[in-house]
């Protein structure tokens, strides 16, 4: 937040200077972006396209919108994310701007529009995931060497190993954990390409407790053969693809049982914009965001660990920083 925010919000500042903060909202294009980034964190292309302006002035009107605190804006690659400064929304000049940016965006459809945003953004990873291709299938060996037999083992450590839930489960890689480790295994995904290829698996294997459903996260026929709820969920490398990330974490909290884990790996923050050729919809997150996904998800006793270089694998992802966060949902 800018020193100037700071100082209104304190009351430091005397009252004839608040001028500048009426100046800067004075431009109704500034309040309809002030009013779309309290509804949701926008890339500046989307902004652009949600109120019919260019890129270079959107970025233009961003510029005093910054300086003044009241909107936060994060790299990631190469692309601008806009947000609203929380605490800026604490000052009544602000927050009648929201007000009134608000009611411009829901006269001229902006503000509805964002529900078309964020269904693009799931467009890119449906089609990409639709497509079976060759060359993304995974290079593994008919025959299990002995991991499996070393998982199962340890899986009796575990308190309880009723059920699982994969989350996502694509090609069912997981499933080469999870099956030698709980009695149930149920592996979900949108994607019938990817199911293909994960019943080719189950059925290589012999995995007679694993069932493959075609559907999405908060689907009824999912709860149906979850009941109760999963001792674990599993969600691996699935969160980058998702359009409003916490979301899909609300999703899987609902899937576990009260006291039940929610465990979620994925990439760390990165740079590498080829992974938006991977339907990539975020490059990684930082770990305070996966805690914070947790926490407005309602789990608790989250903690984020770093996964060294040498456990991620060989594929185009293995020079990203891998991470896995581990929380609870509450009994």
């Amino acid at each position: 937040m800018s020193v100037y925010i700071e100082a209104v919000l304190d009351g430091s500042i005397a009252p004839h200077t608040r001028w500048e903060l009426y100046r800067v909202l004075a431009e109704p294009v500034r309040l309809r972006m002030l009013a779309l980034a309290a509804q949701e964190e926008l890339a500046i292309g989307e902004l652009a396209g949600l109120l019919g302006e260019s890129q270079p002035n959107i970025s233009r009107h961003l510029t005093p919108l910054k300086q003044a605190g009241l909107v936060l804006v994060r790299r990631e690659g190469t692309r601008g994310l806009v947000r609203i400064a929380e605490a800026a929304a604490a000052d009544p000049v602000v927050a009648d701007a929201l007000a009134s940016g608000r009611a411009l965006c829901e006269a001229d459809g902006s503000l509805q529009r964002i529900v078309e945003v964020l269904r693009e953004r799931d467009l890119v990873a449906r089609e990409f995931f639709a497509q079976a291709s060759q060359a993304r299938e995974t290079r593994e060996s008919d025959a299990l060497d002995a991991t499996s037999a070393y998982v199962a083992a340890l899986a009796r450590l575990l308190p309880s190993r009723h059920l699982a839930v994969d989350a996502g489960t694509g090609d069912g890689a997981l499933l080469d954990v999870l099956a030698p480790s709980f009695e149930r295994v149920v592996a979900v995904d949108r994607s019938g390409a990817q199911l293909e290829r994960a019943r080719a698996r189950v059925t290589r294997r012999g995995y007679a407790n694993v069932r493959l459903l075609k559907a999405e996260l908060g689907a009824p026929e999912l709860r149906e053969h979850v009941g109760e709820g999963a001792d674990v969920v599993f969600a691996s490398r699935l969160l980058h693809h998702a359009p409003r990330p916490v979301d899909l974490v609300r999703q899987l909290a609902q899937l576990a049982k009260p006291g039940g884990a929610v465990m979620i790996l994925d990439y760390g923050r990165h740079d590498d914009e080829s992974m938006r050729d991977e339907a990539d919809l975020w490059l990684g997150f930082e770990g305070a965001e996966l805690l914070r996904f947790a926490r407005e998800a309602g789990l608790h006793d989250a903690e984020v660990i770093k996964l060294p270089a040498a456990w991620c694998g060989k594929g185009k992802d293995a020079h990203l920083p891998w991470q896995v966060m581990v929380s609870r949902r509450k009994k």
